[in-house]
């Protein structure tokens, strides 16, 4: 019972503190269609859980990401489960393998690695599904 509680309090928590930061979009879609794909990573900040530093770069990777074309249903996550060791994650959706190589090889994509991910990132797990 108190796994349960506590699961229900973290939860609660990290969606207030998601919600906060202004990054909530909407809702989920329902399920991929055939033929989309599923970009999701997880991962692992240097900086504090829940920092102003951390905040900042989770709020200019949705405002960087969300702008290049072809990416749909950007959302940012706090991890809470007590199975897995990120902290954060990123999920977007796109309708075909060819916007998810747009969005890939785009140049504020590319920036962004260079700039701040590879500098404020400290591990991470890269996840691309597509639907069958």
């Amino acid at each position: 019972m108190k796994r349960r509680q506590f699961l229900t309090n973290a939860g609660t928590a990290a969606f207030t503190a998601v919600a906060s930061t202004g990054l909530m979009s909407a809702a989920l879609p329902a399920g991929l269609k055939k033929g989309e794909m599923l970009h999701t990573v997880i991962f692992d900040l240097k900086h504090p859980v829940d920092s102003s530093e951390a905040n900042k770069f989770l709020n200019d990777g949705y405002a960087i990401l969300t702008r290049i074309p072809g990416v749909h249903d950007f959302q940012v996550f706090r991890q809470v489960s007590p199975k897995n060791n990120f902290q954060y994650g990123f999920y977007m959706r796109f309708l075909n393998k060819e916007e998810f190589e747009v969005y890939t090889n785009h140049p504020d994509h590319n920036k962004f690695v260079v700039e701040r991910w590879d500098k404020e990132v400290v591990c991470f797990q890269e996840s691309d599904f597509v639907a069958f």
